[in-house]
């Protein structure tokens, strides 16, 4: 994807660093995110400070970096091309690595996010609507948002609440090693889809979705959630072809998107994670259906493809 030395948008809210306070209740509207299929982080006892400090010196007398083992401790990663030799040097250099990688990230999401600023205004203006742009709320670790709090666990999410997209960008590492969906495009693939939330939003599909979900089966509602997904897919596809229509995307892009479609339908990743599918418990779509939507919106690059709601989702 050609997104170097395009608009940035300013759009961009940038917490990262900053740590949730609590878990707060949830204010406005259900978070609509990708699905994760993760069991959850470590749990246990909290480590005592005393312990920390031991585990520090030891590590210290031992030649390494203490710094290291208390990120570890606390839920951080520790680089596993790390050289051992200097570990002053190496340590820095990673540091500068990492900063540099966050930086580079951060420039492309503000890039991808101002695509489909661009994307989504034209085709509202020629429906003689107004596009309100989204915020982009990077965060690591926890974050609170009018939908409650969150961990990035979740994964990326939409809060129709206060109009934000929130997303760890480590996410991104996750998807290309996880979920074995590398590239560019892929990680775009799944910006715009959470913008595909906020058009939901402004379109009025969210906010009856979170009306009537409550008078809903569970069943009801997942059968529900998986149109309001996959119309989510199919408006990241509309962008998609304007994307393309601008001569942004190269070679292989769009066999990345479908990719990172067939690796985070609730089937392929149930299938991973216990060997066997409970279609009832379906909430996002198959990788079949997250596939067929985004192709059909990047195929035809109108809104009006993505009615999920009046076609029939199955294959």
């Amino acid at each position: 994807m050609r997104w170097r030395g395009r608009r940035q948008s300013s759009n961009i809210e940038d917490r990262r660093g900053a740590r949730g306070r609590g878990f707060g209740r949830r204010l406005s509207g259900r978070r609509l995110r990708l699905p994760m299929g993760r069991g959850g982080r470590r749990r246990g006892g909290k480590l005592s400070i005393g312990f920390l400090v031991v585990a520090g010196l030891v590590i210290w007398l031992m030649g390494g970096n203490p710094l290291q083992v208390l990120s570890l401790m606390l839920g951080g990663e520790i680089p596993l091309t790390q050289s051992s030799g200097n570990s002053g040097n190496s340590s820095g250099s990673y540091e500068a690595q990492t900063v540099g990688r966050q930086d580079e990230m951060r420039q492309f999401v503000a890039t991808v996010l101002a695509d489909t600023e661009d994307s989504w205004h034209k085709i509202f203006n020629a429906q003689g609507q107004t596009y309100r742009e989204p915020k982009l709320v990077l965060f690591t670790g926890q974050v609170q948002s009018a939908c409650g709090f969150a961990s990035s666990a979740s994964g990326p999410f939409y809060c129709p609440g206060d109009s934000k997209v929130y997303i760890d960008l480590s996410f991104y590492n996750e998807l290309r090693k996880k979920f074995e969906a590398p590239g560019d495009f892929a990680q775009a693939y799944v910006l715009a889809h959470e913008v595909g939330h906020h058009v939901q939003n402004l379109i009025g599909v969210l906010p009856e979705f979170n009306r009537i979900r409550r008078s809903l089966s569970k069943a009801q509602e997942n059968a529900m959630s998986i149109r309001v997904e996959l119309q989510a897919d199919c408006f990241a596809g509309v962008w998609g072809f304007h994307s393309e229509q601008q001569g942004l995307l190269e070679e292989g892009d769009l066999e990345e998107a479908l990719n990172a479609a067939t690796q985070i339908g609730d089937d392929a990743i149930q299938k991973r994670l216990q060997g066997y599918v409970v279609p009832e418990s379906f909430n996002h779509g198959t990788s079949e259906q997250r596939k067929r939507w985004f192709l059909e919106g990047f195929r035809s690059g109108e809104m009006q493809a993505c009615d999920t709601f009046a076609k029939d989702v199955r294959l």
